[in-house]
């Protein structure tokens, strides 16, 4: 694609930067704000040079889509017309109330409401439009009823910071108290008698790094200190158990959790530590009674495995197996009611979750036989009942939401996803392949295309990837990819190493001194999928976020010819800057992931030798759409930014470069449900062009 006009470019101020005795250029490190903590909070304050880079970019980017624009808005019509615009969710029973969220008739944001728990008047406890109003961006954190239903805690974000302010509505009168809690996490866990709330602080640097107790109606001023982290490589939640008797203290990295509890009914208690943190080690836990149910690979359970303890002494000493490790077959979470448990594990990329009665531990699975699918399962509010709620969906079947009743083994369809516009499940077809990788792995890589489709070579491809942090992506619906499904594209989503798609050592392979594994093995579906007739490489679009977005760097710089495109949202590409800088909200705790290149030169070498801004060289690239986020906190805005300005200066050719930057928003791009697919209609106008096809 030729530019008619000329692109922004960034001045080049040569730094040079020095580490374990390596030294590095870095001309564009000046676009980072030294203020950046200022910034999330108010993006007004933003340095103006860098605002009127940022701002050309986003122009250039509209004029050279603008032959699009028509285009955009039909795509952007095609997939509001998928939605059910007054759609809500089923109920969820709890006590006398079952509450649920539901959407109206071109509204943005989710209403949250209660009805009584047999059905009856509607009581709206959250409009979500009504608190939006006069913001440029709101997102809703966690939402929790109290346990005797006098009080929601709801938590909210106005800039896409992800610092979240924290209220309490009283539920009779559908008034907020007069008083809010800033800088929290997301949300908050009442105590038993509904006296006190914990939370999570932020601190100055985004950290999760402190847990407080609020009394009900005191100044938040006065909230206690309950634990504080003081290791800033570990992240910091709060939560409850399923029976509601335990507070859950959770820290962890990317690799070590450790865990401290508080009795509910005993909010003041000091905190309870369960096993203390090795290196390498991680768990979770639930309770039933007097036992403790730890999910955890500790004693060489690389897939995981499901032991008990008592509450009295729950140290790893006394950890006793209730469900044994089993090699291949990855236990992903687990959930302890009255009478049973279940748990959501998956064996040869496929999930299943598994009911077992408490009484006698008689077990049985829920499974299905399609090639590949989705499946999910909620924890609900009650703990003494007898049903469960699953979801499930396939690339060409709709969600469906599930009641199973464990005794019974009845299954009710509660709901099934509505496609206002229409879709008929028979006109698509949906594929597993494996790709074979160059060191005899074979990577899953599910695949969706129109029956009318012509698989000749010939179609394009968008191919999705991401492959971090054990990050599994499900092969479920999506109504959006219909609309360049229906436009005669392939799209697939490659489950690379890096990922927990083939069990857990799928992560291992994919992360600090394997991580090449996790491009590889993108560029072997690509290859897979060429052989395969499915389509070209100059036709294949790669699409890929946060980590996906480092993917998408990686997999430019090593094999730029495999890809006629590249679509890249709030991409982690500066990844050794980014992991040298300890001040940013998430470095610490990353070095698990990718390696520590602060204190390991080892580390250091190995990120040097792909961390995509610091790899781009004189080379013809494919086109790119890179977008960014001001207010981001996990992939700060100037990581994209760079890398589009040094591709710029050192690539050869005449591709097609793009920045956009949302200066209203942070990583998950618009916050209302329509905002955000103008984005992805961009996004999909642009593979679109590469594929000549707009």
């Amino acid at each position: 694609m030729k530019q008619d006009t000329f692109p922004p470019r960034a001045d080049a101020r040569p730094l040079t930067l020095e580490t374990h005795g390596i030294e590095r250029q870095d001309g564009y490190s000046w676009l980072r704000a030294d203020n950046w903590q200022e910034v999330m909070r108010d993006p007004s304050v933003l340095d103006d040079d860098i605002r009127a880079y940022l701002e050309a970019e986003n122009a250039y980017q509209k004029a050279q889509m603008a032959s699009t624009d028509a285009l955009q808005e039909q795509l952007f019509a095609e997939m509001r017309g998928r939605i059910k615009e007054d759609d809500s969710s089923v109920p969820s029973p709890d006590g006398p109330f079952a509450y649920g969220l539901r959407f109206e008739t071109g509204g943005q944001q989710p209403i949250f409401f209660r009805t009584p728990r047999d059905g009856g008047k509607e009581t709206v406890l959250l409009h979500g439009d009504k608190e939006a109003e006069g913001k440029a961006y709101f997102k809703f954190g966690a939402v929790s009823q109290s346990t005797g239903h006098k009080l929601v805690a709801w938590a909210y974000d106005d800039k896409g910071s992800e610092y979240y302010s924290m209220r309490f509505r009283d539920t009779a009168t559908g008034k907020d108290l007069d008083y809010v809690v800033e800088d929290t996490g997301g949300g908050g866990v009442f105590s038993a008698d509904d006296r006190y709330v914990f939370y999570i602080r932020l601190d100055a640097n985004h950290r999760p790094s402190k847990l407080f107790r609020h009394e009900i109606g005191t100044d938040p001023s006065e909230d206690v200190l309950v634990y504080e982290e003081e290791d800033a490589g570990f992240f910091m939640g709060v939560g409850k158990t399923q029976s509601g008797d335990t507070i859950v203290i959770d820290i962890h990295d990317h690799e070590t959790s450790e865990v401290r509890t508080i009795p509910a009914s005993d909010p003041t208690a000091e905190p309870t530590l369960i096993a203390p943190r090795e290196t390498g080690i991680e768990y979770s836990v639930e309770d039933h009674g007097d036992l403790f149910y730890i999910l955890t690979n500790a004693g060489d359970a690389e897939d995981f495995k499901i032991v008990t303890a008592p509450k009295s002494d729950p140290g790893r000493d006394n950890w006793t197996d209730l469900v044994p490790h089993k090699p291949g077959c990855l236990i992903l979470s687990h959930c302890v009611y009255k009478t049973f448990m279940t748990r959501l594990e998956r064996e040869d990329g496929l999930p299943r979750i598994v009911i077992r009665r408490l009484a006698d531990n008689i077990e049985h699975a829920i499974a299905f036989d399609e090639e590949a699918y989705s499946l999910g399962m909620g924890g609900g509010y009650e703990f003494d009942t007898t049903t469960i709620r699953f979801t499930y969906s396939s690339m060409t079947t709709p969600s469906q939401t599930f009641d199973y009743n464990v005794d019974t083994r009845e299954r009710v369809l509660k709901k099934e996803q509505e496609v206002p516009s229409g879709h008929a499940a028979s006109d698509y077809v949906t594929r597993r392949l494996m790709a074979p990788a160059a060191d005899g792995e074979t990577v899953p890589v599910s695949v969706l295309y129109h029956k009318d489709t012509t698989l000749d070579g010939s179609a394009p491809l968008l191919l999705y990837g991401y492959g971090s942090y054990g990050i599994t992506v499900p092969a479920s619906f999506n109504t959006n990819a219909l609309s360049l499904v229906d436009r005669g594209f392939v799209y697939a989503i490659a489950h690379i190493r890096g990922g927990k798609d083939k069990g857990f050592r799928w992560y291992k392979d994919g992360r600090r001194e394997n991580k090449k594994n996790t491009f590889t093995d993108f560029i072997a579906a690509a290859d897979h999928l060429v052989a395969e007739t499915f389509t070209a490489h100059d036709r294949i679009v790669a699409h890929g976020g946060s980590a996906g977005g480092m993917l998408m760097g990686a997999v430019a710089n090593m094999a730029p010819e495999k890809f006629g495109g590249i679509i890249a949202e709030v991409p982690f590409v500066d990844v050794l800057s980014t992991m040298l800088d300890d001040t940013l909200p998430l470095t610490p705790p990353e070095w698990p992931e990718w390696g520590n290149p602060v204190t390991d030169k080892t580390a250091y070498e190995y990120i040097a030798s792909y961390s995509p801004y610091d790899n781009v060289a004189a080379k013809d690239y494919p086109a790119i759409l890179a977008v960014a986020g001001l207010t981001d906190p996990r992939v700060t805005y100037w990581e994209p930014a760079k890398w589009i300005a040094r591709l710029r200066a050192t690539g050869t050719g005449d591709s097609l470069l793009m920045l956009t930057t949302n200066m209203e928003a942070g990583h998950g791009g618009a916050s209302g449900r329509f905002d955000r697919l103008k984005e992805v209609a961009r996004n999909q106008a642009f593979a679109l062009m590469v594929a000549g096809k707009a």
